[in-house]
């Protein structure tokens, strides 16, 4: 599967099918081209970044959005493995999360999280949030450059 090079290429790395489906909802009002890609836990955004089955034709993201409560490979586990393999470590990896306790936030900049957002409650601020990353990593900050041999085709 060849991927369009011009869409922001996003994996969202979340188990709530609520979350996910506002995090869709967010990208999906806006006139930033993406294609998001759902996997529910850590495990399964190391084998969608390895093209391990069932993702041998899964692109490069350009963002990772990821939650930290997550059933077998939490958060925690899978931002530190993203973040010291070579081959993945200048993806921006936002975690996305409710925690909000100052040991979390610590480690997950500890372990090179790009940012590390709060989940808000109400509903029109999770709107703005999830609006302000999709625009500041759409329009404002120069991702690294997706080359053929980043995707399989």
């Amino acid at each position: 599967m060849e991927t369009d090079r011009s869409l922001l290429q996003v994996l969202v790395v979340e188990d709530d099918p609520g979350d996910v489906a506002l995090i869709e909802s967010a990208f999906d009002e806006h006139s930033i081209r993406s294609t998001l890609h759902h996997v529910t836990d850590g495990g399964e955004a190391l084998a969608f970044l390895n093209h391990d089955d069932p993702y041998g034709d899964a692109p490069r993201p350009d963002l990772i959005l990821l939650d930290l409560n997550m059933p077998r490979v939490d958060g925690r586990q899978a931002l530190v493995m993203i973040k010291t393999d070579a081959r993945f470590k200048a993806i921006p990896t936002i975690v996305f999360t409710t925690s909000s306790a100052d040991a979390d936030i610590t480690a997950s900049y500890d372990a090179q999280a790009n940012a590390y957002v709060t989940k808000p409650i109400n509903l029109d601020d999770y709107d703005r949030v999830i609006i302000t990353i999709r625009n500041f990593y759409g329009h404002t900050v120069a991702l690294p450059r997706r080359t053929p041999d980043d995707q399989t085709t």
